[in-house]
């Protein structure tokens, strides 16, 4: 099952060129600056943006294909939409505008996403007698895209529907989010701007700039390669996904793996064998030729580079690091001394140090 998209349309000044491929379910991101045509993406596959070319089919269902002439309207596209405005109907209790996404499903088709299902998923059951203007952003939000759900969604766009909350409020809608990734099998184009939500939520990631996809593929994949522009930015770094394998109370430490890679970090509360994902900064790997002596760092990785990019303005290099048995990729940024130093080129086996505290868990 696949989510397959292809939209091209000429605005005055601006021309979008998309093209990408995702699994279906998961979540597809669609990444980039203010203006690089994330939203009229969104709006093409609605169906509310007729584009001069387009080909949108969702798990084999063909929504638009303009060679063969097949436009389906924004009602029969089963396309649950939540905005960054939540646009729930002010004179409505929330159990009202939830069920107004219930009035909204096509009657042919059996209820499959349940109403109490909904209310538990993003906990609302104390929140169903209150009118809008009594609830917080979060709150607003999650009654909005538990709305879109219960319209029985093939789809659900999201488009940048965290981007008026503050940080605390974004951090208590997240976790909701990421149980419906996991409890639904439902396919999700998120759109966004801020790193830490689609790394929080992305499986796959689309790199948009001035209207072009520069990248699409499996979010690891997309974010270690330092070739791309989402490795120029200051907080770049690599995305893993681990399993608990063990916690050593003792030394407050918990162990986790994959494919060969073994990383330390500060003890979690977490279930062993379940799934994180983690992110480790480009700027908190130190790279070395040999094991050094005496030294705080509880995670020294082997690992071979794969590939140097210079950043000139920054005066520095993105060394792209193959780690554990070649399925992981970290990111360290170094001086251009560093490499000379160390004789870094493609091939050459190196150390890779990380403190345990420097690895973020998402």
């Amino acid at each position: 099952m696949m989510l397959d998209v292809t939209v091209r349309h000429r605005f005055p000044g601006f021309a979008l060129d998309c093209a990408f491929t995702a699994p279906s379910p998961g979540v597809v991101a669609l990444f980039g600056a203010s203006g690089a045509g994330k939203s009229s993406i969104v709006a093409a596959v609605a169906g509310l943006l007729r584009t001069e070319s387009a080909r949108i089919v969702i798990d084999g269902r063909c929504l638009a294909d303009t060679a063969a002439g097949e436009f389906l309207p924004p009602e029969r596209r089963r396309i649950g939409l939540v905005f960054q405005d939540a646009r729930l109907f002010p004179h409505l209790r929330v159990r009202d505008n939830l069920r107004y996404g219930l009035r909204r499903a096509p009657r042919a088709d059996a209820v499959v996403i349940e109403e109490a299902e909904v209310i538990a998923l993003l906990d609302l059951d104390a929140l169903l007698h209150r009118f809008p203007r009594h609830l917080s952003g979060g709150e607003r939000q999650r009654v909005a895209i538990g709305r879109a759900l219960l319209a029985q969604p093939r789809l659900l766009l999201m488009d940048e529907p965290l981007a008026s909350l503050d940080a605390p409020r974004k951090a208590e809608i997240l976790p909701y989010l990421l149980r419906l990734k996991q409890r639904l099998a439902l396919p999700l184009l998120y759109v966004s701007h801020a790193l830490d939500e689609v790394a929080y939520l992305a499986d796959t990631l689309v790199l948009l700039e001035a209207g072009r996809s520069v990248a699409a593929g499996p979010f690891e994949e997309i974010a270690s390669r330092a070739a791309l522009p989402l490795a120029a930015r200051d907080d770049a770094g690599a995305i893993l996904a681990m399993r608990v394998a063990e916690h050593d109370t003792a030394r407050r430490l918990t162990r986790l793996e994959r494919a060969g890679l073994t990383l330390w970090v500060p003890l979690r509360a977490a279930p062993l064998a379940s799934a994180l994902r983690v992110r480790v900064p480009a700027r908190e790997v130190i790279l070395a030729r040999s094991a050094p002596d005496g030294i705080s760092v509880h995670n020294l990785l082997p690992a071979t580079v794969r590939a140097i990019v210079a950043e000139p303005a920054r005066h520095a290099a993105l060394v792209e690091l193959e780690c554990g048995a070649g399925e992981a990729v970290l990111l360290a940024r170094v001086t251009p001394d560093a490499v000379s130093r160390l004789a870094l080129h493609p091939g050459a086996p190196v150390l890779a140090l990380v403190k345990s505290m420097a690895i973020e868990i998402l």
